[in-house]
């Protein structure tokens, strides 16, 4: 870790390292947490993108994952899930849609809300009732971003959750209404005033990735150019989630999942090419990440 201001660090791996250490013979599932995926519609079923995502938050080291969404979803996702489970919520203005989403997420370690839910009108309450009733590690990315822009942003204060958002630079200036160009010159400031004032984190994603609490941020590099595909930030979520189901919620349990996602990212590109990598072959490295992580030859 180097230090290059009062608060701002550069991490390196051998910062993180501690967080991937092996595993007792005698684990079980129950020992590493329950994460969510909540997305997905028939705009944007992304069908085999939540599959992916709740896969590689099981391939980041969570001992169960869940996916939540629409019954419509159902049929394309159906055919993807092996190891993970399903959640088939209500349609919004069902009665119980609520309390069905309630009894769904309250034993999940963490929950990555947003991704493919399209822009129903219906998403801002739903949002709003998770900040105020979920209890875990919520990681908001995507549309659940774009939804979150469109509200008061004081509902983050009445949060009852940890909560980390993962904006690129266009998802974070619609959040602080702000332009791109002032972002970019600005960014670990304005990340930072953002977390502060909202007792939030965020991890502001490019090419230096800006970690903040709003009192210290970490700054990472890792990653390479292949990773700039259509799902790459979408797997970074479901390593988040998976991460955040046994990892404590702090600034360093964040890194880690950059980490993981940059070098797998850039293992796929070594395979692959720039040009060619897809975002699941970010997913494929996962595991070959964590050993290069350990210091084991790849």
């Amino acid at each position: 870790m180097r230090r290059i201001d009062d608060s701002v660090y550069e991490l390196e791996v051998s910062d993180i390292r501690e967080l991937f250490s092996k595993r007792e013979d005698d684990s079980h599932k129950g020992m590493f947490g329950k994460a969510g995926i909540y997305g997905g519609s028939l705009e944007y079923s992304g069908a085999l993108k939540l599959a992916y995502l709740s896969l590689v938050s099981l391939r980041s080291g969570c001992g169960i994952s869940r996916i939540l969404t629409k019954r419509e979803v159902l049929p394309l996702l159906g055919p993807n899930i092996l190891e993970q489970t399903i959640c088939v919520l209500p349609d919004y203005d069902d009665s119980l849609f609520y309390d069905k989403l309630l009894s769904s997420i309250s034993d999940l370690d963490s929950l990555a809300f947003g991704m493919g839910l399209g822009r129903d009108n219906k998403l801002e309450d739903v949002l709003s009732f998770i900040i105020c009733h979920y209890q875990g590690n919520l990681i908001i990315d995507a549309d659940g971003l774009n939804t979150l822009s469109r509200m008061d942003l004081d509902i983050l204060r009445k949060k009852t959750c940890n909560i980390l958002l993962t904006p690129h630079l266009k998802e974070f200036s619609r959040l602080t209404s702000k332009d791109i160009e002032e972002i970019s010159l600005n960014k670990i400031d304005l990340v930072s005033s953002f977390a502060r004032k909202y007792d939030v984190c965020v991890l502001l994603k490019g090419h230096t990735t800006v970690i903040s609490d709003g009192r210290c941020s970490y700054l990472i590099t890792t990653g390479c150019s292949g990773m700039a595909t259509a799902g790459s930030g979408d797997v970074l979520s479901g390593i988040l989630a998976g991460l955040f189901s046994y990892l404590d919620f702090r600034l360093l349990s964040i890194a880690a999942g950059v980490f993981l996602h940059g070098i797998a990212g850039c293992i796929a590109e070594e395979e692959e090419s720039d040009i060619s990598m897809i975002s699941g072959d970010i997913l494929s490295h996962v595991g070959d990440a964590v050993k290069v992580i350990r210091g084991v030859d790849i």
